[in-house]
């Protein structure tokens, strides 16, 4: 009685082994399945709930039509460039305030200060100054980025040991020497680690920034869609941002945060 099951398992498990890309998709199957049934039964009005078809055939038009390409290309950009610039700045002033006493007692307060203001609270005013345009997106998601990087870079420079400071300056290692070989290197998994938190935050400010201000983008998709009743492509919107945050994060983010934390000791396989 039991046997067909173990088979069925052994050869998922086999099977996953092999391609551990599959072991991704399945647990999704069981959600696809439920909502095809659903929507088959037509427990919800047709135009409330599509089924897994209308949205394929939605996302196959969006595509021929050049319209999901071109709005997908914009968001994945502006998050791009705001990522950019909040590492760029999150970074240095993090090592600042965790290397600097005088800099943690001026610094920290208005870190925390700032970082209890939402980042949608600023879009009215950032609307007022730089319209509804690429400016008031890309400041938004560079205050959502900074925050998370600016904290955990803090943290991991002051879980680096003392004696790995002095060592490397009785060895004669310069100020900067000893931020470029010690410091930076040492804080690095703390630092993957606010990458991976604030591009989460990042994506979803992004899109929320779409709504309210964008004229392109996935957010802006929705939001137009909305205008239109079109729950197809609010549903199609929905799953495009999952499964490119999935892809990110799983692919991309936790393995690089996995190996620095393996590079320097704070894990293992």
């Amino acid at each position: 009685m039991m046997e067909f099951p173990l088979k069925l398992w052994s050869h998922y498990v086999r099977l996953t082994a092999r391609w551990p890309s599959i072991g991704s998709i399945a647990p999704f199957l069981p959600v696809i399945a439920a909502w095809w049934i659903i929507s088959e039964l037509q427990i919800f009005p047709r135009v409330f709930l599509p089924g897994p078809g209308e949205v394929m055939h939605s996302f196959r038009s969006l595509v021929y039509t050049g319209i999901l390409p071109e709005y997908l290309q914009d968001s994945v950009v502006r998050l791009a460039v705001g990522t950019f610039w909040g590492v760029a700045l999150g970074v240095p002033l993090g090592i600042l305030v965790g290397l600097s006493p005088r800099a943690h007692r001026a610094l920290w307060p208005l870190l925390l200060f700032f970082q209890a203001i939402g980042d949608i609270a600023w879009l009215p005013i950032l609307v007022i100054w730089f319209g509804y345009g690429l400016v008031t997106m890309t400041v938004v998601i560079v205050y959502t980025v900074i925050f998370p990087v600016v904290l955990n870079t803090v943290l991991g420079v002051r879980s680096i040991p003392i004696t790995m400071h002095r060592a490397a300056l009785s060895l004669g290692a310069s100020r900067a020497r000893m931020v470029w070989e010690v410091i930076l290197p040492g804080a690095l998994p703390n630092i993957m680690t606010g990458l991976r938190n604030g591009l989460g935050y990042g994506w979803r400010a992004l899109i929320a920034t779409e709504i309210i201000v964008g004229t392109s983008g996935i957010g802006f998709l929705m939001f137009d869609a909305r205008r239109a009743g079109s729950v197809v492509e609010i549903l199609l919107g929905m799953i495009i941002l999952g499964i490119l945050w999935y892809i990110v994060d799983s692919w991309i983010l936790a393995p690089v945060e996995r190996a620095t934390g393996q590079r320097w000791g704070l894990v293992t396989r």
